[in-house]
C-alpha cells in the first residue's frame, strides 16, 4: 500500500522538481492550445514556469511567438516547439497540439541560427543558409510552389544555391534576407506585404519573389507581423511596406520612415510598431483602448489614463494613430522590445520587464484582464544576468539568457 501510495505521488514530485528548475523561464497569457508551454491548456494572468529541459538553461537565444504556438532556439542550433499544431506547424510529423516544449528531432542534424513563427507556419534557417518550412501553406507561404500545408520542416528549394541569412514570418506571409543583401517574399499579397504585384487580382504567392526598393546599404534585418513587413539597414533606416501603418492607403514597395532616427530595434504588432533608437522608445501606428477611469496602480510608468475589462472587445474603442513616445523608466534602460497582435513588451538592463497592451487573455501578466495604455511592470524576479521577453499572438514569454 506504501508503495502504490508513494509511486502515485511520483508525477506529482517530478511536476514540482520541473517547476523549480524551470523558475529561469515563464509565460503568460492565452493557453489553450498549449502555448504557454506549461503542460497545461488554460489562460493564465500570471507568470508561470515555462517547461523548457533543464539543458536548456542559459542556452536559449530567442524564443518566437506565432498565433498560438511558439518555437525556442538555443545558442548550439536545437530547436524546440509547442502549442496548437493543427497545421503541423510544430515540425513534429503530425497535427497535435502539445502543452510543453518538444525537440525539433527532424532538425537535429542541422544547427538552426534563425527562426520565426506566423499565425500557424514556422521557419527555421541553419548555418549553412538552407530554408525549412512547416505548417499551413494554404497562402503559399512555405514557399515551396504550391498551396499545400506540411507537418515536418522541408527544405525550400528555391534557395538551395543562395543563402539565407534572417527570416521574418507574418500572419500568412513570409520574408527572407540573403547573404547578397536581397530580400523575397512569398505568401499572402493582398496588402502589399511580399511587394509589387503585376496586378491588383494577385491575392498570393507561393514561389518567392524579389522585393524591390531598399537603398543600396547592408540590410541587416527583417521583420513580419500580421499583414505588415519591415526591414532596417545599418545606418539604422527603418523600411516599411504592406498593410497602412502611417497614413491611410497600402504600399506594395518598402518605404523609409521616421528618417530622423537612427533606430537600432523594431518589433511589429497587427496595428502598431515599436521603434527603439538611441535608449529611447516610440510607438507608430494605431493603439486601440477603452475609457475607463481607474486609477492608476503603483507600478505604471508615466500616467495611467484608460483600462478596459475582459469582456470588452475593441470594436467601440477609439484608436489613435501617431508617432508616441514612450515613457521612460528612472534609473533603467530599454534593452529589448516584444510584440504581439496588440501587446507590446520590454525588457530594461536591470532585467525588468514591462508590458502594456491588450490583456484579454491576461497577456500582460498582471493578474487581470484588463488593457493598460502605458507600460506596466510584471512581477518576476529580476535578473543578474541578460533577459529576453517575446510575445505570440496573446501570449508572452520571458526567459533569462544566460
Amino acid at each position: 500500500m506504501e508503495a502504490a501510495a508513494a509511486a502515485a505521488a511520483a508525477p506529482e514530485e517530478r511536476r514540482r522538481e520541473e517547476e523549480e528548475e524551470a523558475e529561469w523561464a515563464w509565460s503568460w497569457g492565452a493557453g489553450t492550445d498549449g502555448q504557454l508551454g506549461n503542460g497545461g491548456f488554460d489562460d493564465h494572468h500570471l507568470p508561470q514556469p515555462l517547461l523548457l529541459p533543464t539543458r536548456c538553461r542559459g542556452r536559449v537565444s530567442l524564443v518566437a511567438g506565432g498565433g498560438a504556438h511558439a518555437i525556442a532556439l538555443t545558442s548550439d542550433g536545437e530547436v524546440f516547439t509547442w502549442g496548437r499544431g493543427t497545421h503541423g506547424q510544430l515540425g513534429h510529423g503530425n497535427l497535435d497540439s502539445i502543452p510543453h516544449p518538444k525537440f525539433v528531432k527532424f532538425l537535429e542534424n542541422h544547427k538552426v541560427t534563425c527562426v520565426s513563427a506566423g499565425w500557424n507556419h514556422s521557419g527555421f534557417a541553419t548555418d549553412s543558409g538552407k530554408l525549412f518550412m512547416c505548417g499551413d501553406g494554404s497562402f503559399g507561404q512555405l514557399g515551396t510552389g504550391d498551396n499545400h500545408s506540411r507537418n515536418l520542416p522541408f527544405e525550400v528549394a528555391y534557395f538551395t544555391a543562395r543563402h539565407i541569412e534572417k527570416l521574418a514570418l507574418g500572419m500568412r506571409h513570409s520574408l527572407v534576407l540573403l547573404k547578397d543583401n536581397s530580400v523575397y517574399g512569398f505568401g499572402s499579397a493582398r496588402r502589399g506585404q511580399v511587394g509589387k504585384c503585376a496586378s491588383r487580382n494577385e491575392k498570393s504567392h507561393n514561389v518567392p519573389r524579389l522585393i524591390d526598393g531598399f537603398s543600396d546599404f547592408k540590410i541587416v534585418n527583417i521583420y513580419a507581423n500580421g499583414d505588415h513587413s519591415a526591414a532596417l539597414d545599418e545606418y539604422g533606416h527603418l523600411y516599411i511596406w504592406g498593410r497602412a501603418l502611417i497614413g491611410e492607403h497600402d504600399n506594395d514597395q518598402p518605404c523609409v520612415v521616421l528618417p530622423s532616427l537612427s533606430i537600432s530595434q523594431v518589433a511589429l504588432g497587427w496595428h502598431h510598431a515599436l521603434i527603439l533608437s538611441a535608449g529611447e522608445l516610440f510607438t507608430i501606428g494605431v493603439y486601440r483602448h477603452q475609457n475607463c477611469d481607474l486609477p492608476a496602480p503603483r507600478n505604471v510608468v508615466g500616467q495611467q489614463s484608460n483600462t478596459s475589462g475582459a469582456s470588452s472587445s475593441h470594436d467601440g474603442s477609439s484608436s489613435l494613430s501617431a508617432t508616441k513616445k514612450i515613457p521612460c523608466i528612472d534609473g533603467e534602460q530599454v534593452l529589448q522590445i516584444a510584440s504581439g497582435t496588440e501587446h507590446s513588451a520590454f525588457v530594461t538592463d536591470k532585467g525588468t520587464v514591462f508590458t502594456w497592451g491588450w490583456g484579454e487573455h491576461g497577456q500582460l501578466g498582471l493578474g487581470d484582464t484588463s488593457d493598460q495604455v502605458v507600460p506596466q511592470r510584471v512581477n518576476i524576479a529580476v535578473s543578474s544576468g541578460p533577459r529576453g521577453v517575446y510575445c505570440g499572438s496573446g501570449f508572452t514569454v520571458a526567459v533569462d539568457l544566460d
